[in-house]
C-alpha cells in the first residue's frame, strides 16, 4: 500500500516476531509442514487502476486481489492452553 501511494515498487517485507515458540504437541504437525515443497508466492493484484492515488485512506477491502494462491491442504493442530 505504501509503495502504491508513493508510486514506487515494493521490494521486500521484513517482519519481526517477538514471541515465536512451538508447543510440544505441535511438533509432529510442524515436521509434516517442513516436508512440504514450497510453492510459488502468490501475487497481489489491484482491482482498480487508480487505487491509492488519492492517498492511504483511498484503499478499500475490495481493491485487493490475490492471484496464483495454491495452498497445501491444512494440517490440524490442537489449541495449546
Amino acid at each position: 500500500m505504501i509503495a502504491r501511494v508513493t508510486d514506487t515498487d515494493a521490494h521486500e517485507l521484513i517482519i519481526h516476531l517477538g514471541d515465536a515458540h512451538v508447543y510440544k504437541d505441535h511438533v509432529d504437525a510442524l515436521e509434516e509442514q517442513l516436508k512440504r515443497e514450497p510453492r510459488p508466492f502468490p501475487k497481489l493484484a489491484w482491482r482498480r487502476e487508480d487505487v491509492g492515488k488519492k492517498g492511504i485512506e483511498d484503499f478499500e477491502y475490495a481493491d485487493f486481489g490475490v492471484e496464483g494462491y495454491e495452498p497445501h491442504p491444512s494440517i490440524a493442530m490442537k489449541m495449546s492452553v
